[in-house]
């Protein structure tokens, strides 16, 4: 930049500057005075330095320097005349132009200039980002940029009280100068200030200082708000008015005259002037200002601007105006404004429409046409001769999108939307109707058109758009349209997705209007709303209805709805459809969903007619025209009935339908309504005449084929030619439709049917197309081969689709039916042989002639067949004809036949004189029927040996000798000579052969030889002759009989037995000496050798002697020793043949040896008869039965036994079983058992055991019964089963297990939960019941038990229980909890105290904490449960001032988000049940206030000091809030300022900082409620600075009324600063890379930080596991655990489930136990009875002690005489108790009595101890010792009587009271020395019933149970190390994976990339100092936190998921 010239620096001296003074430098301070006094002629100002001159000094200056005579009056003004007095003096600012004048009204002399600065605001940049003016809307944006310019004049013309004028010239005649655009109004003008302040870009009304001194300035005033914001207030950023002339032009000229001033003021800005500048190193933003009377246009070059001459003309007589001419007009956009000429002008009419129509709007349709507006605006086109000027006036513009909107509504909707502060809007909605046809919603005519549809029959319009995608509203601000922003719509004006209640197409024909207040954002260019839709569909925005300018509070939905209906039901006029017929479905609509449903209709009513179906219609519109008849007309959707539509579809039947045979559907809308049925008919007639109608057939050769002719096959047929004719007898070839173009081609098609025997065949089909020359040809057809009856048929098709109809009609056809016959015979085929061909069997063959097509003809005359065979002799006698087949009979065939199965003979057949003249076949020869029968061998006679085969051979043959087959072929050979005929047979049908007697020849009883004779003949054939044979049979010589005899010892008579010979012999006795022999057939002797003993066999005895078989004898038989059955004896000689013979012994019994009884019953009860008989005989030493006993002795039998009952007992003699019958046997006493039943005769005894069971069930009894009424806790059970005994009536136990015993409830209020509530009873007559659960309200009951057996019941017992409420079930959470306390986000909950309740009202105690949770969500209560998410939160241990049973939530975190939080207890009863507490709400709010931080952090700005706004902008927008240590919003309530400033990096003071914009170094911005939006920050243009240095923005704030003041951390945002546009972008781009680096590597750097954190927590980890771990095996150690063998967990818990099994084992052992109930222990303030609350180890001890206290064992210790009483209370005074608040006791530790002050008085024996000492208290030791000292005082243990006695008399001598004495042998000395007696001694433990103290476990159990303790701890260490170490180990390699290496190599290299950057931002040339490359403030990048925090770390694992940027 130029330095400034030098000032005088002397006060007063002044030298003439032209045009005007230069700008100062910082130690000057003057101004430019000019002489305008009437005669003065001086054009050049002279400047003055003021700089330490006041008013007076001023005016003395001026006097001097323009030689003013002290007698001069004269004024001084500045350029808007305002006069200088002492006030404004010292508001000068130096540069500013004053006049020299005679008086303050006086006229200019001649013109002066004032040089003026216009430096962009700071606005430039910050709101530059913000839209872009006019990108990428091409040509059209030109109407916006003039609308710029009216919103100008608008806002000067607003204060007129008349007609506002604004007037646009397009001046485009080249003749009158360079094209120019000219915008003149007759506005308040601008002064000088305001016209400098219009030169400034960026300077908003907002900021703008219109005032010429700061006095003046009054600031921004928003006009008050008026219907539809019409204010005018719409000039508004500073900004369009120069990017407007500037985007049409290259220059501008402004001319302004105020109001009130006679001055007009002129200034001209243009690109040349800029560039000119720019190259002359100028100041580019300064200018001149030409201050000028009207109508003077002498500065004007008429040459190129003459024009302007004229109009600066017009400027006399105004009173205010301003006028902006735009030069150097853009030639595209020159063409643009004069082609589309009536299209922008449209345009702007749209903008501006509500400002020139008025409020309501321009409607059409008021006769009147009266506007209330008074803005006129007008636009003129004036181009060169001959063409006329254009000129339209807005108001006269009736097509713009406003207009057509009003004119087509026919009802309003007016509403109002409320947002935050006073942001309003007034909305409209309009209705446009549906009326009949179409729809009445504008469409714009400027739009561009969618693609033609050139057939839109085939387009399917389910109804009309309407609006259709298009938004509702169009969106105005301070009434001027903004044109790119439109709102879609509001939820309550939406088209609803169902449940509609008008027709969802009603929501298509609303359109509106949104009139916003300046309350919303615009862009800088009034395009687009920045924020309208966002604020309006936010929630808190309040919509009412505004009905006759009134808001209405309803609901806006619901009045919308109303509003819509009424108009859909009074302005739309739609389509009736009626008679509905169904749904059906279209295929010829191409969208698929679109094809169903449809439904189909008979008729509609449209505007009044009635179209149904049948009538005749024409269609308008469509291509071609259509008439035809409807069929049904189609309307998309469900429907059923009448309804109304906006439109549908018609079916129509295209007529004639012989001519189109169509159907056609297309909208309803083209339906003509016009035309005439008539006129419809007589168009169908005339096309129906010229339809075809016949067809004409010639024969072009002359061989026609008449109508049934035949002709033999092969014959030809042809050629044909074939003719169409109409009606009219013309000849045609196309189908005549309505447009020729689209005739259809006639084609014949030929067919001939062969009707065959099957069915019809087509032998011929051709299809000729019509020429010219010969219409249409056949050619012949040689194919007509096949007999029958044919037909051909000629028929007409259509070309298109081979269709022969048309219309339903069949088109012209011709027929002719012809027969084929068969021709001449010329060869013959044989037929079928019957196979197989006997021998000398006659058959037939058949042959068949056929000709040449293979047909059956006719056989020739004279026919002499010719047979040959090579093989065989082949015969034939004659022949026959029948029809076409000719027969060869009597066929014979002779000759031998070998291997006939495999071998075919050939006949060949010669008929002479055909073509094929022979023919041969393949016939198999068999042989032929049977002739003869042969039987080998041919002996005479044949000699066999009786038991041996024959073999005879048989073979039949036929006449040739070949052996044959037949069927039933069997041959038969009979015996002859024997009384039993012997026939033997052969089957033979299959072989031809056989053999007969090839088995034995049995002959029976041979003695001698046997001459027989054998006849073979065959039965079923008598023609073969019979065959004979002698056979002579001679005695065979082998054994065929055995002889079985016995002789005695000494004796030589033998007996010999015969066969099956009955033997009897006495049971148990030997028959011996057996001997046999053997015979042969003829009788003879058969010796016994060696060779054949072993072949003897008997059934007796497997063991038997050769040698002794050899010698003839046979083993003995020892007959069975029981007289039962006979028994079966025999002897065989086993060799080829069996021969047997066998003896029957039947043994007899023996003499009497004792009784027998028999039972048939050994089980009776007790009280029955024994059932069944029971039987009493004598029987031998076998058993065997005598006849000893008989009816005559039996009465000498007698029966005893013991309880028998000898009333019932009866005997009697069974003949039948000869013994004597015992019955009616019964026991009456005793009890169940074996009973013996004696038996006496003769000196017999026999004893009969019967056992006898309980009588019959008769009463239940309780054993064990306990003492009533029981204690039972509700909700629990018994401990004790119930045990019940079924007895009979003598008391036995009855084990009838058909007795069901059940237990029931006698009061419904008592529940019970058992395992079984009804049983059998077991094998004992037990039942066992045990109650698990009973519930009930507190009180008494009854539980009944109950028999039943068969339809009887058996009485049992009843059992009271007293059911008294559970102290230990938890039934209620209560929660305690400062609920007015302030819970700050991340601090500390209050604590939470939290008790639970049991049925009875008290605190549970004894509750695990682990059990019982606080659960914390976001969001409100959500009922009865938290939702899924909720965080867990565990309880804190007490204090020791606090409660063990109550449980504490302290020091819990709270969330680190602000809002609504909820909380919930829970207790976990068991693993499916839980207790829930009420659910909490808690409000977290904000923490103190510590920073100030943006809501999105920025990327680091990159500036330079260039001329480019965007260049030198810092922030656009930076919303900064208060947030607390958890960016929580913290600053409600905290108003003030936020001082940005920019200070160095390394914090101390350095030259040259950057300044913002109005050189200032600081700027302020407005703080409310803790937020501050930070806009449009930029430096100021030539800004000082360092050259590639580092900087920080210092967000601070400045709160002076918050007492006490906050300080609060600023917010720092560093910034680089450059002095070369071109290295601002690249470090820009630098700097952009750098932070997205420096993101990149945070993340990279809190993943590896979390990770390495993790590792070193689990390092710890795992040793401290190790630790622990080792910890625990030095106590394994101590304990005596071998810590070798647990070298796993499995081994481990192997041993612990061993020492748990010992544990069992233990714990299952009998020990001494207490059973008595205690329902009451665990109650509340309660211990439990005496008997449960000590234990005492020696057996005798416990005896002694147990009875000495048997009056109290029973007693309820409490703590409260409350807890006393109520127990009292429900036990109704039964249950004795002793609070210990009544209990006195004094500790006492006085030694024995034998003891004084430490020395024995006399050596005791009987070793005596105190009694209470001897108790061992598992709980409650101190409650425990105070009531067994009161109850037992100083009661001592001796071992035995005589020790007990002699120590109290010793401790009696020593004068010391002696206590009383008990002994281990159960003896009592009570203090007063009385002892013996049944009181003084205790019985036996086991008659204490079970209320004697229990047995502690064994030490081993104790020790067992530290075991398991240490081994399950030590379980869970390693258990614990190993998943630790797991863990570290995957985490370790986690680390080293390939993608953690990726990462950290990705780490380093943007490490690197960024270290470039750094380097290079940091080597940015210096041009003034050496470079401060400076790095972030520490408190941003400071990475001493090297330790990320708990909840940090708390998403470690997250953070290795995250995506990472590149």
């Amino acid at each position: 930049m130029a330095e400034p010239k030098q000032r005088p620096s002397r006060p007063g001296v002044s030298r003439a500057l032209t045009p005007g003074p230069e700008k100062s430098d910082h130690s000057q301070r003057g101004v430019c005075v000019f002489d305008c006094r009437p005669k003065s002629t001086e054009a050049t100002g002279r400047v003055i330095d003021i700089r330490n001159l006041d008013y007076n000094g001023f005016l003395k200056a001026v006097s001097k320097e323009f030689s003013i005579a002290r007698n001069e009056t004269f004024v001084l003004t500045t350029t808007d005349r305002r006069e200088i007095g002492t006030d404004i003096f010292d508001q000068l600012e130096d540069g500013k132009t004053l006049h020299l004048l005679h008086s303050v009204d006086q006229v200019l002399p001649m013109a002066t200039q004032e040089r003026i600065e216009y430096l962009p605001h700071y606005h430039t940049l910050v709101q530059s980002g913000m839209y872009e003016y006019y990108a990428s809307e091409g040509q059209k944006s030109l109407p916006y940029a003039f609308a710029e310019l009216i919103d100008n004049a608008l806002s000067a013309t607003a204060d007129n009280t008349g007609v506002r004028t604004i007037d646009i010239r397009l001046l485009f005649d080249e003749s009158q100068g360079k094209p120019a655009v000219v915008v003149l109004d007759n506005g308040r003008g601008m002064t000088s200030k305001q016209l400098n302040n219009w030169a400034v870009y960026r300077l908003s009304k907002f900021t703008r200082d219109n005032g010429t001194f700061q006095s003046d300035h009054t600031g921004y005033s928003r006009p008050n708000p008026v219907p539809r914001s019409l204010n005018s207030d719409i000039s508004y950023f500073g900004v369009g008015g120069k990017q407007a002339v500037f985007y049409i032009g290259q220059s501008v000229r402004m001319i302004s005259k105020p109001a009130g001033s006679p001055d007009v003021h002129e200034f001209v800005m243009s690109k040349e002037d800029f560039e000119r500048k720019e190259k002359n190193k100028e100041e580019i933003y300064s200018g001149v200002i030409l201050n000028r009377n009207p109508g003077v246009w002498s500065h004007v070059n008429s040459a190129e601007e003459p024009f302007l001459q004229s109009l600066i003309q017009e400027e006399v007589g105004k009173e205010s105006f301003t006028a902006v001419v735009i030069t150097g007009i853009q030639p595209e956009h020159i063409t643009y404004l004069k082609q589309h000429f009536s299209m922008w002008t449209r345009e702007l009419a749209h903008i501006y429409h509500y400002y020139v129509h008025g409020v309501t709007g321009n409607d059409l349709r008021d006769p009147s046409g009266k506007s209330p507006s008074n803005i006129d605006i007008q636009i003129s086109l004036v181009e060169k001769s001959p063409r006329l000027p254009r000129l339209v006036n807005l108001r006269e513009v009736d097509n713009d999108m406003q207009t057509l909107y009003v004119s087509s509504s026919v009802a309003v909707f007016e509403f109002k939307a409320s947002a935050e502060g006073d942001a309003a809007v007034e909305g409209l909605l309009r209705y446009h109707p549906f009326l009949y046809d179409r729809e009445t919603y504008p469409e714009d005519p400027y739009a561009m058109p969618g693609p033609a549809d050139d057939d839109d029959e085939e387009c399917v319009v389910l109804n009309a758009e309407g609006r259709g995608k298009r938004p509702i509203f169009e969106c105005f601000w301070n009434g001027r349209l903004i044109p790119y922003t439109t709102v879609s719509e509001f939820e309550w004006c939406a088209r609803p997705k169902k449940g509609a209640s008008v027709p969802l197409e009603c929501y298509n024909r609303i359109s509106g209007v949104l009139f916003a207040n300046d309350r919303f954002q615009v862009s800088t260019n009034k395009l687009t709303f920045m924020d309208l839709e966002l604020k309006l569909k936010d929630k808190e925005t309040i919509f009412t209805r505004v009905v006759n300018g009134q808001e209405q509070r309803v609901k806006i939905q619901r009045e919308f709805v109303a509003w819509l209906k009424d108009c859909h039901e009074h302005f739309d006029k739609q389509v009736k459809f009626m008679g509905f017929q169904g749904v059906t479905s279209r295929s010829d609509v191409t969208t698929k969903r679109l094809q169903s449903p449809w439904a189909c209709f008979r008729a509609i009513r449209w505007d009044g007619k009635t179209f149904k179906s049948g009538d005749y219609v024409k269609s308008v519109k469509t291509q071609p025209i259509l008439f035809g008849s409807i069929v049904q007309f189609l309307l998309y959707g469900h429907h059923e009935g009448d309804v109304y539509a906006t439109g549908g579809h018609v079916q129509i039947s295209m007529e004639p339908k012989e001519l189109y045979d169509e159907v056609r559907i297309i909208p309803i809308t083209k339906i003509d309504r016009q035309v005439s049925t008539a006129a419809i008919k007589r168009n169908i007639e005339e096309e129906l005449a010229k339809l075809p109608v016949k067809l004409e057939i010639s024969w072009p050769e002359g061989n026609p084929w008449p109508e049934n002719s035949a002709r033999p096959a092969g014959t030809l047929m042809g050629p044909i030619k074939v003719e169409i004719l109409n009606k009219k007898g013309e000849s045609m070839s196309r189908l005549p439709v309505a447009n020729n173009s689209a005739a259809r081609k006639l084609l014949i098609d030929l067919k001939v049917i062969w009707h065959s025997p099957k069915g019809d065949v087509q032998t011929n089909s051709h299809i000729a197309m019509y020429s010219s020359k010969w219409d249409y040809w056949f050619k012949k057809m040689e194919n007509l081969t096949k007999l029958g009856k044919y037909t051909l048929r000629l028929q007409t098709i259509l070309n298109e689709n081979n269709s022969s109809e048309w219309a339903g009609k069949c088109l012209p056809h011709y027929t002719l039916n012809f027969t084929i016959t068969e021709g001449n015979a010329e060869a013959f085929v044989l037929g079928v042989v019957p196979t197989p061909v006997h021998v000398g069997v006659p058959f037939s063959l058949s042959l068949e002639f056929r000709d040449e097509f293979g047909h059956l003809a006719q056989p020739p005359s004279d026919i002499k067949p010719q047979l040959e065979c090579s093989s065989l002799e082949v015969t034939s006698e004659k022949t026959a004809v029948k029809g076409t087949t000719f027969t060869i009979k009597d066929i014979r065939m002779r000759g031998t036949v070998k291997n006939h199965l495999n071998k075919t003979h050939t006949l060949k057949v010669v008929i002479p004189g055909l073509k094929q003249d022979s023919q041969t076949t393949e016939l198999n020869v068999h042989p032929g029927l049977p002739h003869t029968l042969v039987v080998l061998p041919d002996d005479d006679v044949v000699t066999i040996e009786n038991g041996t085969p024959v073999g005879f051979r048989v073979e039949v043959r036929d006449e040739s000798s070949n052996v044959t087959t037949h069927s039933k072929l069997i041959v038969r050979c009979q015996l002859q000579g024997l009384p039993d005929l012997l026939v033997d047979a052969v089957d033979c049908s299959n072989t031809g052969s056989g053999q007969l007697f090839g088995k034995p020849v049995q002959v029976n009883n041979i003695k001698e030889e046997k001459i027989l004779t054998a006849k073979f003949d065959i039965p079923s054939q008598q023609a073969v002759a019979c065959v004979e044979r002698t056979l002579r049979v001679l005695p065979s010589t082998r054994v065929s009989r055995i002889e079985v005899h016995r002789r005695d010892d000494g004796s030589d008579d033998v007996m010999v037995l015969q066969n099956l010979e009955r033997i009897d012999w006495t049971a148990g006795d030997t028959l011996g000496s057996l001997c046999y022999r053997l015979f042969d057939e003829g009788n003879r002797l058969v010796p016994i050798t060696p060779k054949l003993a072993p072949k003897i066999k008997v059934n007796w005895t497997a063991s038997m002697k050769v040698a002794e078989l050899a010698q003839g004898q046979l083993p003995s038989v020892c007959v069975p020793t029981l007289v039962q059955g006979e028994h079966f004896y025999q002897v065989s000689f086993q060799d080829q043949f069996t021969v047997n013979t066998s003896f029957i012994i039947v043994p007899r019994a023996d003499e009497p040896d004792r009784l027998r009884v028999s039972l048939c019953e050994s089980t009776v009860r007790m009280g029955d008869t024994l059932s069944g008989n029971i039987y009493v005989d004598v029987v031998d030493q076998y058993g065997n039965k005598t006849d000893t006993l008989n009816a005559e002795n039996m009465k000498n039998v007698s029966v005893s036994a013991d309880g028998l009952d000898t009333a019932t007992l009866t005997m009697e003699w069974q003949e039948s079983g000869s013994c004597v019958l015992v019955h009616g046997v019964r026991f009456m006493r005793g009890s169940p058992g074996q009973r013996d039943l004696c038996f006496k005769y003769q000196g017999f005894e026999e004893f009969a055991r019967i056992k006898v069971t309980a009588g019959q069930p008769t009463t239940i009894t309780l054993l064990d019964p306990p003492e009533l009424p029981l204690q039972v806790l509700n909700g629990h059970g018994l401990d004790t089963p119930f045990v019940l005994q079924l007895s009979d009536e003598w008391g036995n136990p009855s084990p009838d297990q058909r007795v069901i015993i059940a237990m029931r409830t006698r009061s419904p209020q008592l529940k019970i939960k058992s395992s079984v509530m009804s049983r059998p009873v077991d094998s004992d007559g037990r039942a066992c019941f045990m109650l698990e659960t009973v519930t009930a309200p507190k009180g008494q009951y009854e539980l009944e038990f109950r028999g039943s057996f068969s339809k009887s019941s058996i009485a049992g017992p009843v059992v009271k229980l007293n059911v008294i409420p559970d102290p230990n079930k938890p039934v209620k959470l209560t929660i305690e909890y400062d609920s007015k306390a302030m819970l700050p986000a991340g601090g500390t909950l209050t604590d939470f105290k939290v008790t639970v309740l049991s049925e009875e009202g008290g605190i549970v105690p004894n509750i695990n904490p682990a059990n019982i949770s606080m659960l914390l969500w976001k969001g409100s209560s959500t009922g009865s449960r938290p939702p899924q998410g909720a965080t867990t939160l565990r309880c804190s241990k007490p204090k020791d001032t606090e409660k063990d049973d109550c449980f504490y939530f302290r020091d819990k975190a709270i969330p680190e988000r602000v809002g609504k939080y909820t909380v919930q207890f829970v207790l976990c009863l068991d693993k499916t049940k839980a207790l829930w507490s009420h659910q909490y709400e808690l409000n977290v709010v904000h923490g103190k206030p510590v920073k100030l931080v943006p809501d999105t952090p920025p990327s680091t700005p990159v500036v330079s000091n260039s001329n480019t706004l965007a260049s030198r902008t810092l922030v656009e927008s930076l919303c900064l809030k208060i947030m607390d240590d958890y960016n929580n919003p913290a600053g409600e309530g905290i108003d003030g300022h936020v001082v940005v400033t920019v200070r160095s990096c390394g914090g101390g003071r350095v030259r040259d900082l950057p300044v913002f914009e109005g050189k200032t170094s600081s700027r302020r911005y407005t703080l409310t409620n803790g937020e501050a939006l930070i806009t449009g920050l930029a430096l100021m243009e030539n800004s000082p600075g360092i050259d590639g240095g580092e900087y920080i923005l210092d967000f601070s704030l400045d709160i002076p009324r918050f007492e006490p003041r906050i300080s609060l951390a600023p917010f720092l945002l560093p910034f680089r600063f450059y002095n070369d546009v071109e290295n601002q972008k690249i470090m820009a781009t630098l700097s952009k890379r750098k932070d997205r680096l420096s993101q990149s590597i945070d993340i990279y750097r809190e993943l590896f930080d979390t990770n390495k954190q993790l590792i070193h927590e689990l390092q710890n980890q795992v040793h401290n596991a190790g630790q622990k771990e080792a910890q625990l095996e030095a106590d394994l150690r101590m304990n005596d655990l071998d810590i070798t063998q647990l070298t796993s967990e499995s081994a481990v818990k192997a041993v612990i489930s061993q020492k748990q099994a010992a544990l069992e084992r233990i714990k299952s052992q009998p020990r001494r136990k207490c059973t008595m109930p205690d329902p009451f222990r665990g109650s509340p303030n309660v211990l439990g009875k005496i008997a449960h609350l000590a234990l005492v180890e020696d057996d005798d001890v416990a005896k002694v002690i147990s009875w000495h206290l048997l009056g109290d064992m029973d007693c309820v210790v409490t703590v409260t005489t409350a807890a006393a009483r109520r127990i009292y209370d429900d036990t109704q005074g039964r249950q004795q108790v002793i609070p210990l608040e009544t209990v006195f006791w004094r500790p006492s530790n006085r030694p024995l009595p034998h003891i004084r002050n430490g020395v024995n008085l006399f050596h005791p024996v009987g070793n005596p101890v105190f009694v209470r000492d001897l108790l061992i208290f598992p709980k409650h030791a101190e409650n425990c010792n105070m009531v067994f000292s009161s109850l037992l005082g100083d009661t001592i243990l001796m071992d035995d009587l005589d020790s007990a006695n002699e120590y109290r008399k010793r401790v009696v001598q020593s004068k010391v009271q002696c206590p009383t004495l008990l002994t281990r042998q159960g003896d009592r000395i009570r203090s007063n020395g009385k002892f013996g007696g049944l009181q003084n001694k205790a019985p036996p433990i086991e008659k204490l019933r079970g209320q004697v103290f229990g047995a502690p476990l064994p030490k081993e159990y104790h020790t067992i149970q530290k075991h398991i303790e240490l081994l399950q701890q030590y379980c869970l260490a390693r258990q614990k190390a190993g998943e630790v170490k797991s863990e570290y180990d995957c985490h370790v390699l986690y680390m080293q994976s390939p993608e953690m290496r990726k990462k950290e190599q990705e780490l380093h290299q943007q490490e690197a990339q960024l270290r470039d950057i750094e380097k290079t931002l940091a080597s940015t040339p210096v041009r003034v100092s050496p470079g401060s490359t400076i790095k972030r403030p520490a408190a941003e990048t400071d990475e001493s936190a090297h330790t990320p925090s708990k909840r940090a770390r708390r998403k470690a694992r997250r953070l290795q998921g995250r995506q990472l940027p590149e």
